[in-house]
């Protein structure tokens, strides 16, 4: 895949987002998911909170998905200069996804709702406050691969909802109804699922369950590594944050809602903490099968013994065998012939002798007299007798 220069990663991440935007925002007015001029008196504030909260989580989503698809299809994480890289995109995807404020506000001026002088206003604030949120989101999610994963998987999950409560909707009768943010209220006229009015459990159930295996699984590839584990584990509180977040700015008091929609409210901010869970599980799951091989990686074996004799170096290993001499050493089949003393200059002279005789040192006094006096015998001595 051909790399995309700065240019071109700035426009996609700009075309991105205002096209994802525009795209949800059509796909929530197509199903009624969205309904800003609700029909009667009741359900008119609650089609309206409901509508706050889905604009807000659609213009926060759209600047996610610019900079992440910007950011994959330059694929240069080794790049210098990351951080300045990552935040253009973030900007760059947020200025795209400013689209949203406009299809959000036209809209909405059909809108009727008590205390409420300009509903268009008041909903296009609420997409733009989302936008921040979204290019906040947008920045963490290119620095930590597991947020990004999470957020898109969180997104495709809450649509599958809403498409989901749509449908229940016209099967049971009830025609195009505003669906709620992150739950499906499979039967909200039995009250065998609702505690003290308020708090809908199958619902809750859902939103938890949801958001711990989304965090698992979105961050079990990128916990492997020891340099992003800490990413890895945070990522999973990426998507329910945001959920959090649009109900919080939607209907900042829950006195005036829905028993359905305080529900909803109520567990959003524990789903943040269900996916924190799962990602942290994960993380430290990862953390301990490192440390294991690594103790298994330096246990030393011990030494299996052979029935050959082991080959041990002796003290004088390094030293060269001595070899005997060659006269030393008898030939096959020959006597030993004995072998004189090496004489050395400080050794007396040797003097031959007959067996028996004893050769002192006085032996030269002894010569050198012999010399002097002349023999008793012969004819000169014969001479001298006369």
């Amino acid at each position: 895949m051909a790399r995309l220069g700065w240019g071109g990663s700035v426009a996609t991440a700009l075309g991105v987002a205002a096209g994802t935007g525009a795209a949800q925002l059509g796909f929530g007015y197509g199903l009624g998911i969205i309904n800003w001029a609700s029909a009667g008196g009741t359900r008119v504030e609650a089609a309206w909170a409901a509508s706050l909260a889905w604009a807000t989580w659609i213009s926060a989503t759209s600047v996610v998905a610019g900079a992440v698809c910007a950011h994959r299809l330059r694929a240069d994480d080794d790049e210098p200069g990351r951080t300045l890289r990552n935040l253009a995109l973030a900007v760059a995807a947020g200025v795209g996804a400013l689209i949203t404020v406009l299809l959000v506000a036209v809209p909405a001026r059909a809108a009727r709702v008590p205390d409420t002088s300009s509903p268009q206003t008041v909903a296009a604030g609420y997409a733009a406050v989302g936008l921040l949120a979204g290019v906040l989101l947008a920045i963490w999610a290119l620095h930590s691969g597991a947020a990004a994963g999470n957020l898109v998987a969180t997104s495709g999950w809450l649509w599958l909802l809403a498409v989901v409560s749509v449908v229940d909707g016209v099967l049971s009768g009830r025609g195009l109804t505003t669906a709620q943010l992150g739950i499906w209220q499979i039967s909200a006229d039995s009250d065998h699922f609702w505690i003290r009015d308020y708090f809908y459990w199958p619902g809750a159930l859902l939103a938890l369950g949801s958001a711990l295996v989304i965090g698992v699984l979105a961050a079990r590839r990128t916990a492997r590594l020891p340099e992003r584990r800490v990413g890895a584990a945070a990522s999973g509180a990426a998507g329910p944050v945001l959920v959090a977040l649009a109900y919080l700015l939607a209907v900042p008091r829950l006195a005036a809602i829905a028993p359905e929609q305080m529900s909803a409210h109520l567990i959003a901010p524990y789903a943040v903490i269900a996916g924190f869970g799962g990602s942290m599980l994960v993380a430290a799951l990862a953390q301990r099968a490192e440390l294991q091989a690594a103790v298994r990686a330096t246990v030393a074996l011990p030494h299996q013994r052979t029935d050959e004799p082991a080959d041990l170096p002796g003290p004088d290993a390094d030293q060269p065998a001595a070899v005997a001499p060659v006269d030393e050493v008898p030939a096959v089949g020959k006597p030993a012939r004995a072998i004189p003393p090496q004489r050395t200059p400080s050794d007396p002279p040797v003097l031959a002798g007959t067996p028996g005789d004893d050769v002192t040192a006085d032996a030269p006094d002894a010569a050198s007299e012999s010399d002097a006096t002349p023999p008793t015998t012969g004819a000169r001595a014969r001479r001298r007798s006369r």
